[in-house]
């Protein structure tokens, strides 16, 4: 389904939501109480600006004894092929953010991949897939960075741990290639990188990666992941804790210049190992 027919999908919802809350006699701030949501949430959720998660659609359904209208439409909407189940909100929410910052402790982010280090990524984690498979993950990630291209683009700032940059991920030519991608979106000022470099020793969040997302009219939302799961935390105090560990880790990198000029080393460096092989 496109980003548009997908928007327009989830604005039916918020619409449906609407019509079946205030058919109930039910305030925004009522119907959030009986789901475990802020009333603001039900509002967000009727405008499409927000997407609720599985079980709040399933307890509205309850409250509102609507048959299991909104768990159906929720799954429908969510289900992507594209992307793991646990991924798909947080790739829809990429496309409303209006601020993403990343730090990515082990591989270079979805949205800054070359194809053939998506490539190799996702043979590395699907072992036994066909071509068709892995092509169909791929281009997804691909899509996915149409985002930085647009004009009304996120600002989008990613802290890379150096493994990032010296983990062989498809062979010294497709890390050359990698890196280079990347220095090319920080000269172009597309994306704010900077590096967390091994001499930083221990580090805030090196249990994981974390995005932190920003929006026009919601609130913010924090995404980790872990082996085969993924979180949307939208707790304001979570949030808030997820902002400072993140900001800890900005101030403990090397600047924007050094970082850069440490990527563009390393992609020389894979550059010269690729020619000899």
């Amino acid at each position: 389904m496109a980003n548009g027919s997908r928007q327009a999908a989830w604005e039916f919802f918020g619409a449906e939501l609407k019509r079946r809350r205030e058919g109930a006699g039910l305030t925004q701030v009522e119907l959030g109480a009986r789901v475990f949501v802020s009333g603001g949430y039900i509002g967000q959720f009727e405008q499409a600006i927000r997407k609720p998660q599985l079980d709040v659609a399933q307890r509205m359904d309850e409250i509102l004894q609507t048959d299991g209208i909104f768990e159906r439409l929720c799954r429908k909407l969510i289900d992507d092929p594209r992307y793991a189940d646990y991924f798909a909100r947080a790739a829809e929410l990429e496309t409303l953010a209006t601020d993403i910052c990343e730090f990515a402790p082990a591989l270079v982010p979805g949205l800054l991949q070359t194809r053939a280090y998506a490539w190799a990524v996702t043979v590395a984690t699907n072992p036994f897939a066909t071509d068709a498979y892995i092509e169909e993950k791929v281009s997804g990630r691909l899509e996915r960075a149409r985002i930085l291209k647009d004009a009304a683009r996120p600002l989008y700032w990613v802290v890379l741990h150096e493994n990032v940059l010296r983990i062989p991920v498809g062979g010294p030519g497709a890390m050359a290639e990698q890196l280079g991608h990347v220095a090319r979106l920080a000269r172009e000022r597309t994306v704010r990188v900077q590096v967390l470099p091994y001499t930083a020793a221990a580090y805030a969040l090196m249990n994981g990666m974390l995005v932190l997302m920003e929006f026009d009219e919601a609130p913010p939302t924090a995404y980790t992941e872990a082996v085969y799961s993924g979180n949307l935390l939208d707790d304001p105090a979570v949030v808030k804790r997820s902002r400072a560990a993140y900001d800890q880790i900005r101030a403990a990198a090397l600047s924007p210049e050094a970082s850069l000029a440490l990527i563009e080393s390393a992609a020389e460096d894979f550059g010269r190992c690729a020619s000899t092989t």
